[in-house]
């Protein structure tokens, strides 16, 4: 039996295009802005594109704040909402986010394209079951602006964009990815499932 996944819905991000990967992938899930659903459920994806600021502001409005920060099981960030399980994000004039891993969300630095646009290596740092079948150096699709910044111990894989920087972190039951696993291909799929049954 599928375990039943909150898909947080907070107006805004990749919503679709994660639930359709996952019912592609036959996984169980409900799209929610519930905070009690988001507690219930068996784990929690937080997907995201789009602006910090709204990002939180919608969470706040929602009562989902609270929720993701008194989560006990798996939750999984998915671009922006890797960069908002950090304490805060230079987007604007700042804005503070869940504070569930160490470390702030900056603009891409470096002579490079912001945004990053395309596929790039995920060279894993540490062993995690949310790789679990896949080689280091395999290619993802990425689309984004900020890149996190925490300590290395929370780091799970880094890509080279000019710099390296974490693009797969953990911290206890908090996952985050900053590639677009659902428009990865099968990879990215595999890390989903991952997710899902093995983590």
């Amino acid at each position: 039996m599928s375990a039943q996944i909150a898909l947080i819905d907070y107006g805004a991000g990749n919503l679709r295009s994660v639930a359709n990967a996952l019912a592609h992938l036959g996984i169980g899930f409900e799209i929610t802005a519930d905070p009690e659903a988001v507690l219930r459920a068996d784990k929690v994806i937080f997907p995201g594109v789009g602006a910090a600021g709204s990002c939180m502001r919608e969470l706040r409005a929602r009562g989902l704040v609270e929720a993701l920060r008194e989560c006990r099981q798996p939750v999984l960030g998915i671009c922006l909402g890797m960069q908002c399980l950090t304490e805060w994000s230079a987007e604007g004039e700042g804005v503070e986010c869940l504070a569930m891993l160490p470390g702030r969300a900056v603009r891409l630095s470096g002579d490079v394209k912001v945004p990053q646009i395309g596929w790039n290596s995920v060279e894993q740092r540490q062993s995690d079951r949310l790789f679990d079948g896949i080689p280091s150096g395999e290619r993802f699709y990425f689309l984004h602006s900020y890149q996190v910044e925490t300590d290395r111990e929370w780091v799970l894989a880094e890509t080279d964009y000019g710099e390296w920087y974490p693009c797969a972190v953990r911290r206890e039951n908090f996952w985050g990815v900053q590639f677009h696993l659902e428009k990865s291909g099968p990879l990215g799929l595999r890390v989903l499932e991952n997710f899902v049954h093995r983590c």
